[in-house]
């Protein structure tokens, strides 16, 4: 009786530390995962949204950028970690929608291995075009693709990424004979675009913002619900009568599965409080991102959607990274 005793006592100890120690979290600096190398969209985001963060919760919350393996590494290093609030990750349709679907190896599983925190936000994808080829809609880019067969290409940041799913979404509902030119990254891919490389690209706008401003790159059409307020006499897809050509790069915080609800639930409220400053939407609104927010609850269904969305997508066009 007295071990038993004595182990009762022991677990309530044991429970009592951990209440506390989430009540009391956090009590150390936080570390953000971005599956992505600096500089681009989703580090933008990841940073702007952690400094905010860190100021919320009285501890300084550190990016760690951990590219490579389309977003696999960095991803798996969250996977693996601790389920203690500590380490968390920028994750995106990349890493939850897209990747699960054509990498075999995959080392985590999207679902059972993370448990989601908020949706932080969503850059529209782009159809852009050199401004020396004659099209200047999309209606004009599926007359130039039909009189050419076989012979009009287009660019994208890299086999897997999103914009290239976008663009062989596009290929597939309008039946066009194009060919896909990957790149490594906007940073090759802008410029590759702007000197007439290749013809048509889709992409974010982030990295062709400065060869759109000169001239040398025309926005075509934006692949979201609505018009990009940076951009607004850029007609969406639906409005050129394409409805169904409708992919989002998006972003979100998540932590290792078996975080406790408590500590998703404070993380939760503070980063939508986040994402709803005004300073924060606006220093974002310049690279095209629009803030999100939510439950956990309803970024877990839209994480379930995602993957049933682009599984047939990917499956048609035949892409696999090994």
């Amino acid at each position: 009786m007295k071990i038993l005793a004595g182990v009762s006592a022991l677990i309530a100890l044991t429970c009592g530390f951990q209440a506390s120690a989430q009540q009391n979290y956090p009590t150390r600096p936080l570390r953000v995962v971005v599956f992505l190398p600096p500089g681009g969209a989703a580090d933008v985001l990841a940073r702007v949204v952690a400094q905010k963060l860190g100021e919320a919760l009285g501890q300084t919350v550190v990016i760690d950028n951990r590219p490579g393996s389309g977003g696999v590494i960095g991803t798996n290093v969250v996977a693996k970690a601790a389920p203690d609030g500590y380490t968390l990750l920028h994750s995106g349709i990349t890493t939850h929608g897209i990747g699960p679907h054509i990498y075999t190896d995959l080392p985590y599983d999207p679902i059972k291995d993370f448990a989601p925190i908020v949706l932080a936000g969503t850059a529209p994808v782009f159809l852009l075009s050199n401004a020396q080829v004659a099209v200047k809609s999309v209606n004009d880019v599926i007359a130039l693709a039909k009189s050419k067969s076989g012979a009009v290409s287009f660019g994208s940041p890299g086999t897997g990424s999103a914009p290239h799913l976008v663009g062989e979404m596009f290929k597939i509902i309008t039946g066009l004979p194009v060919q896909h030119i990957p790149y490594k990254g906007s940073g090759t891919g802008a410029p590759a675009l702007a000197s007439g490389e290749v013809p048509i690209f889709f992409d974010a706008v982030a990295g062709h913002q400065a060869f759109i401003k000169s001239g040398r790159v025309r926005a075509l059409a934006v692949t979201n619900a609505t018009r990009v307020s940076a951009y607004p006499d850029v007609p969406t897809m639906k409005e050129a009568g394409l409805p169904k050509v409708d992919g989002t790069v998006w972003y979100g915080l998540q932590a290792p599965a078996g975080t406790p609800k408590a500590i998703i639930a404070k993380l939760n409220t503070e980063t939508n409080k986040v994402l709803a400053m005004q300073d924060v939407k606006d220093r974002l609104a310049a690279s095209s991102i629009e803030t999100a927010g939510g439950t956990a609850e309803e970024f877990t269904k839209f994480i379930r959607a995602e993957l049933d969305k682009w599984g047939p997508i990917i499956k048609t066009a035949g892409v696999k990274v090994n």
